[in-house]
C-alpha cells in the first residue's frame, strides 16, 4: 500500500539533509546570545556577577523566542534584565531584537520583494519556505510588512526638491484599475521623472488623481514647485491638452517637446492601411533629419502633400506645431532620448507589468504604495539618458530660443 510522503519530507528528499544549515543555525543562536548579552551588560554597566558601584540593574534569567532569519526559523535564548530608575524597576528591552519581532529585517525585505513582484500569499510562502520553515505567514503579517511603506512614502512625497537640479522633466500618467466607492474604475497616476546633470533619472513624485485635466496636472506641478523644484530646461510630454495647459500656467517660458511616437500613432488613425508606410516615411523625414532646418523643410513638405490626400493628417501635425521639433535645439547626441517619452514609458511599463498580477487594487493608497514600493526596493532601475555628458551645457540655440 502506497503511503503519502509529508511535504517537508519530500522537500528534504529533493534537497538532501541539511546538516550544514543546522550547524550554522546553532552558531547563529550563540552569536545572538553573545550580542544580546553584551548589549545588556552595556546598559547595566556591569557584566555577569560583577559588583560595581555604577551598576544600573541586574540580570534575571532568560527567555525563549522564535526568530526567522536567513537560515530559517530558529529557537533562540536571550537574556533578561531589570533596570533601576527613579520610577522603580523596569524590564530591559533589547534594541537588537525589539519586542514581538519574529522575523529578521532581511526576511521582511524578501517578503516585500516577492509581494511587489506580484506573488500572492500562497506563492510567497512556497517560494520562501526555507526562510519561513515552521513560521506562520498570515495576510495580516504581509500587510504589516507592506504597511511600513506608508511612512516612507509620506516622507518621500513631502521631501524638499530645492537641491534637485533637473535638466529635463518627463511627465506622463499610467492608468490603474482601483476599487473606489465599491466600484472598480480606471484612474490615472500622474508621474514626474526628472533627469539630473549626470544623466541619472529620478522619480520626483507620483499621485493618483481622478483625471488628467488641466486642474489635476496644475495641482501636481504646483506641488513640485512648492517643494522647491526649479524650472527645467525642457519638458517632454505626450499630446494631453490638460498637461500642456498646466505647463504653460506653471512655467510659461519653458521649452516643450511633444513625443514624436505619440504623434505618429495619432496620425495613423487618419490613414488607410495601404498608405501607412508612405506616411510613416514622410513623418520620419521630419523627426529623424540631420538638423532643424532640414526637419522644417520636411515638415512643410508633409503638410503640402497630405493636406490634399488626407486633410485630417495635416491638421493633426499642425496641432503639435514646432514643439515636435524642440529636441533639435539640443546636442545631437541627446536627440534620441529627448524626442520621445520613452524614458517614462519604460518606467510605466514596469508598473503595468506588476499590476497585471492583480485584477484591481483595493484602494487609492494601495495603488500609490505599490508603485512607490517598486521604486523604494530598487526593483525598477533606469539607465542614464543618451548624451548626458553635455546636459550641463546650455546650447547657444537654446539660449536664443528662451
Amino acid at each position: 500500500m502506497r503511503q503519502n510522503t509529508p511535504s517537508s519530507e519530500r522537500k528534504e528528499a529533493l534537497s538532501g539533509a541539511d546538516a550544514l544549515t543546522e550547524a550554522l543555525r546553532e552558531r547563529v543562536r550563540e552569536m545572538i546570545w553573545t550580542l544580546a548579552d553584551g548589549e545588556l551588560s552595556e546598559v547595566l554597566r556591569a557584566g555577569g556577577y560583577e559588583r560595581t558601584a555604577n551598576r544600573q540593574g541586574y540580570r534575571h534569567g532568560s527567555r525563549i523566542r522564535e526568530l526567522s532569519a536567513g537560515l530559517g526559523k530558529s529557537t533562540i535564548k536571550i537574556p533578561r534584565g531589570r533596570l533601576l530608575s527613579e520610577a522603580g524597576e523596569v524590564e530591559w528591552r533589547s534594541r537588537l531584537l525589539p519586542r514581538y519581532q519574529r522575523r529578521a529585517a532581511s526576511v521582511d525585505a524578501a517578503l516585500m520583494g516577492a509581494y511587489l513582484s506580484g506573488a500572492n500569499q500562497r506563492r510567497i510562502k512556497g517560494a520562501h519556505s526555507s526562510l519561513l520553515r515552521g513560521s506562520p505567514l498570515s495576510k495580516s503579517a504581509i500587510s504589516r510588512v507592506v504597511g511600513r511603506l506608508k511612512s516612507l512614502f509620506e516622507s518621500w512625497r513631502s521631501r524638499s526638491l530645492k537641491e534637485e537640479r533637473i535638466e529635463v522633466l518627463y511627465l506622463d500618467a499610467i492608468a490603474l484599475r482601483v476599487r473606489i466607492a465599491k466600484k472598480v474604475v480606471s484612474v490615472p497616476v500622474l508621474v514626474a521623472l526628472g533627469v539630473l546633470k549626470d544623466g541619472q533619472k529620478r522619480v520626483l513624485d507620483l499621485d493618483l488623481l481622478s483625471s488628467e485635466s488641466t486642474c489635476a496636472w496644475g495641482d501636481f506641478l504646483g506641488g513640485l514647485i512648492e517643494r522647491g523644484l526649479q524650472r527645467p530646461k525642457l519638458c517632454v510630454i505626450d499630446g494631453n491638452k490638460g498637461l500642456r495647459a498646466a505647463i504653460g500656467q506653471s512655467w510659461p517660458e519653458v521649452l516643450v517637446q511633444r513625443c514624436v511616437v505619440h504623434k505618429l500613432r495619432n496620425l495613423e488613425r487618419y490613414i488607410p492601411k495601404h498608405a501607412l508606410e508612405e506616411m510613416r516615411e514622410d513623418f520620419h523625414r521630419i523627426t529623424q533629419a540631420e538638423g532643424l532646418s532640414l526637419a522644417k523643410e520636411a515638415y512643410a513638405a508633409f503638410i503640402a502633400k497630405w493636406e490634399k490626400q488626407a486633410p485630417k493628417v495635416a491638421d493633426s501635425l499642425r496641432e503639435a506645431g514646432e514643439e515636435l521639433l524642440t529636441f533639435y535645439r539640443f546636442p545631437s547626441c541627446q536627440w534620441k532620448s529627448l524626442r520621445t517619452t520613452n524614458a517614462i514609458e519604460r518606467l510605466n511599463g514596469e508598473f503595468r507589468r506588476r499590476v497585471k498580477t492583480q485584477g484591481s487594487l483595493s484602494n487609492t493608497q494601495a495603488a500609490e504604495l505599490l508603485l512607490f514600493g517598486l521604486l523604494a526596493t530598487e526593483q525598477i532601475r533606469m539607465r542614464r539618458i543618451d548624451g548626458w555628458q553635455q546636459l550641463g551645457q546650455v546650447p547657444e540655440t537654446l539660449t536664443q530660443a528662451a
